[in-house]
């Protein structure tokens, strides 16, 4: 049983009997003495993909969902659904783009590293390694006289996903990026 405190996004949690995964969470100290953390978290039920949104104390409770962490592999896309396979067994989950709409511009064909939460045989999130390796497919002509610590510019990356880059680099390249937040960290 996890508290507030411990939550991190992606964290899968039981509220009212339902799998609900944290989207996003903010802390809030407040300036008073003796009062605690606040907790603002944001979830989406797993089941119809509604948001919810709760307060928690920083030692409050809340229920883990009974998920199964497994190692998947992405293997295609079928539809409006993408398909992944364990890595153990090579069966196949199925998983509908608005469930994994934030994630979605960091997966490629055939990446590994990725980990499923499944209940009941059923996918319910992916979670991605902290940095992926990207190629730049397109993104204006590199500018003489740039420098590492110089301006960015928009790059276009091999899922479609837009990220800034900076000046120096290249069509081609291959570069880490952030899944946290989704920023350049640098070459690959």
């Amino acid at each position: 049983m996890p508290k507030a405190s411990e939550l991190k996004r992606g964290t899968i949690v039981e509220i009212n009997g339902v799998p609900h995964a944290v989207k996003q969470l903010e802390a809030k100290s407040p300036s008073s003495r003796g009062a605690s953390t606040l907790y603002k978290v944001r979830f989406n039920n797993l089941q119809t993909g509604q948001k919810l949104d709760e307060s928690y104390k920083s030692d409050d409770f809340l229920k883990e969902a009974d998920c199964v962490r497994q190692s998947v592999q992405y293997s295609y896309k079928d539809g409006d659904n993408y398909i992944f396979m364990n890595n153990d067994d090579f069966s196949q989950y199925e998983v509908n783009a608005e469930n994994i709409d934030e994630q979605i511009g960091y997966i490629s064909e055939g990446m590994e590293g990725l980990s499923a939460m499944i209940m009941d045989g059923v996918l319910l999130s992916i979670e991605l390694p902290q940095s992926v390796d990207m190629e730049i497919v397109d993104t204006v002509p590199n500018l003489k006289g740039a420098t590492a610590t110089g301006r960015t510019k928009p790059a276009t990356l091999s899922t479609g996903m837009e990220v800034q880059v900076p000046e120096y680099i290249e069509v081609g390249e291959l570069i880490k990026i952030n899944t946290g937040t989704g920023k350049f960290m640098s070459r690959a």
